[in-house]
């Protein structure tokens, strides 16, 4: 029994008379138009892939990523750099509003509000238009996280030292030592350890294995600084000075 144009009883429910096939049409009926996706298209894929790929690695055997020293999880004078797509996070959590007592400000609310955002942009922009400039909403958030990722990914590689980064992480041979030498026993109970490592790899302050200066050029640096190192440093007697001088300088050497 039929009940109205095109459609009947089949059990409980109604169904058009004449439906349509759900299933798509085969891609040979749309000639010069479409393509199997195996081997076709797939080949494609894989051959920019292996395009992209051969260029990565050309890029990073004409520049390797440079190695640090082995990680020293008592070296708290290291600074860390993350990598490039979380510098603008690592930069918000230098300011004061972001940093210390407020630290969960700019580890978990600001990246929080800013994804949280993102997600209701669907919801909120409800518009059929494609172009840009009709959907002001989604393109001025995109703008705004865009601008405010470039600034801070910028002031993060400006701020940054690279040239006391580069020397805290250098891979420094290891040398041998004698650590009961009186000379040592005074550097591990001196202020320059903190700065120079207790394996005198460095940190804060340069390596000081064969540093090629003699004692009394090591005892001129303690007491008037060099570089970023100030002046003043040693609070000891002048003989300990001289008697760790004297060990120091002989660091490394045959």
């Amino acid at each position: 029994m039929q009940h109205g144009k095109g459609m009947k009883f089949v059990g409980d429910s109604r169904i058009k008379a004449n439906r349509k096939s759900n299933v798509p049409k085969d891609y040979s009926e749309y000639p010069g138009k479409t393509e199997a996706f195996w081997p076709n298209f797939l080949l494609k894929e894989w051959m920019v892939g292996a395009i992209f790929l051969i260029g990565y690695l050309i890029i990073t055997l004409a520049h390797p990523s440079p190695l640090e020293r082995q990680a020293d999880p008592t070296d708290t004078t290291y600074i860390p750099l993350p990598d490039w797509y979380f510098l603008f996070m690592y930069q918000l959590l230098k300011y004061e509003f972001a940093s210390g007592p407020f630290n969960v400000i700019g580890a978990i609310v600001v990246p929080g509000l800013a994804v949280g955002a993102l997600m209701l942009v669907p919801f909120m922009d409800t518009s059929k238009e494609r172009s840009p400039w009709k959907r002001p909403l989604p393109t001025g958030f995109m703008l705004l996280a865009f601008a405010a990722i470039f600034y801070l990914t910028w002031e993060s590689v400006v701020n940054h030292d690279w040239e006391k980064a580069k020397a805290q992480g250098a891979i420094v041979e290891e040398v041998e030592f004698d650590t009961e030498a009186e000379g040592y026993k005074i550097y591990q109970g001196s202020s320059c350890i903190g700065c120079h490592g207790d394996q005198f790899q460095g940190g804060l302050g340069l390596p000081l294995t064969d540093t090629g200066l003699t004692p009394e050029e090591i005892e001129k640096i303690a007491h008037e600084g060099i570089g970023t190192m100030p002046a003043d440093q040693w609070d000891g007697s002048d003989e300990d000075l001289a008697t760790m001088a004297e060990f120091i300088s002989n660091l490394g050497k045959e």
